[in-house]
């Protein structure tokens, strides 16, 4: 693996308190949840564990991991429903983790918005050639 690659994920590290927030869209009704969450380095620091849950009960694990052949990261997610999903993902910058899911056209960032503050959003392309969001999550560092 390069050299402390995984040290860009750095400011995603640690628990977290997750505030959902879903617009109305087509693919599903407005609604809200709160959460809690977790960022951490497993297996000799060459992965970076990603685990949430819901207080309406959801649940899933993530996991990302460098791919040196294509010089970007892969992710595979797991939710406790049963669906799972791969997206591949790279940093654009310091402060934002990009990411794009196989088999959809859905597309979504980690932004540092401050020191303990990350906003998460997904986002589907729309009929204007650019994007809407379809969900908004607000990571707070849990202290």
């Amino acid at each position: 693996m390069e050299s402390n690659i995984l040290k860009k994920f750095d400011f995603l590290l640690g628990d977290w308190k997750l505030e959902y927030r879903i617009p109305k869209t087509e693919f599903s009704d407005s609604g809200s949840d709160n959460g809690i969450g977790t960022f951490r380095k497993i297996l000799s620091d060459t992965y970076v564990l990603f685990e949430y849950s819901t207080k309406s009960g959801g649940a899933a694990k993530g996991i990302f991991a460098w791919d040196e052949k294509i010089k970007a990261f892969r992710y595979w997610w797991f939710e406790n429903s049963g669906n799972f999903s791969t997206a591949t993902c790279n940093f654009i910058n310091d402060s934002t983790l990009a990411m794009n899911w196989h088999d959809t056209l859905l597309v979504q960032t980690f932004v540092r918005d401050s020191q303990d503050r990350v906003i998460l959003k997904m986002q589907h392309p729309d009929d204007k050639l650019g994007y809407k969001l379809i969900l908004e999550v607000i990571l707070t560092k849990n202290e």
